[in-house]
């Protein structure tokens, strides 16, 4: 199978901060097409807005791909004794394996392995953490994001906005779809101030 390449260059690394704002990349096991089912992005949504709801993390930008997600947040606080992209991989594994084990026990199988500690693996281990500095570099990742849905490999779509698992339309637009996205502009303003929706 093709894999879409990254276009990062930073040496990958997925360990997270407190308080600091991230570029965050996951993948699926093998690159495997889970997501292509909105029922799978849903279930990623439902931890977002459970843990932006806790006060755990902030969401800024993101899109859920067939193979992969991109998203722009902030680690707020621990969730519990763990970080909450520890819990956040963690709870959508297991939610993908039951609705996988009920609705399609031979898929599950693809993502069996031997290891002591589980017996699925849905997340690879080698997703990726970039902090954000600056407005510049905020905008440079939120556009990537936004373009995924579009990039050669995939052509989703015609229009970022068109793309229904993307903050495009929150920053289009101002059109709030999912409840848990944060303006990542009061995070990164411009030397100008906070940017409105209309001249971002």
């Amino acid at each position: 199978m093709m894999r879409e390449p990254v276009q990062v260059s930073e040496r990958r690394k997925s360990q997270m901060d407190l308080g600091e704002t991230y570029f965050w990349t996951a993948s699926i096991h093998k690159w495997n097409k889970l997501l292509w089912n909105d029922a799978y992005k849903d279930i990623i949504i439902n931890s977002w807005d459970y843990l932006s709801g806790k006060g755990k993390i902030d969401v800024f930008g993101f899109v859920i791909m067939p193979t992969h997600l991109h998203c722009i947040w902030r680690m707020n606080e621990m969730n519990g004794r763990e970080k909450p992209h520890a819990s956040f991989m963690k709870f959508t594994a297991h939610a993908f394996e039951r609705k996988l084990l009920a609705e399609s026990p031979r898929l599950l199988k693809g993502y069996r392995i031997k290891a002591c500690d589980r017996q699925y693996h849905f997340w690879q281990r080698d997703s990726l953490a970039v902090r954000l500095y600056n407005h510049r570099i905020a905008r440079q990742k939120l556009n990537y994001i936004h373009q995924n849905p579009l990039g050669s490999y995939w052509q989703l779509v015609k229009h970022p906005c068109d793309y229904k698992y993307s903050s495009a339309p929150f920053y289009e637009y101002d059109q709030k779809n999912f409840s848990f996205l944060k303006d990542l502009w009061q995070v990164f303003p411009t030397d100008y101030g906070i940017n409105s929706f209309n001249n971002r």
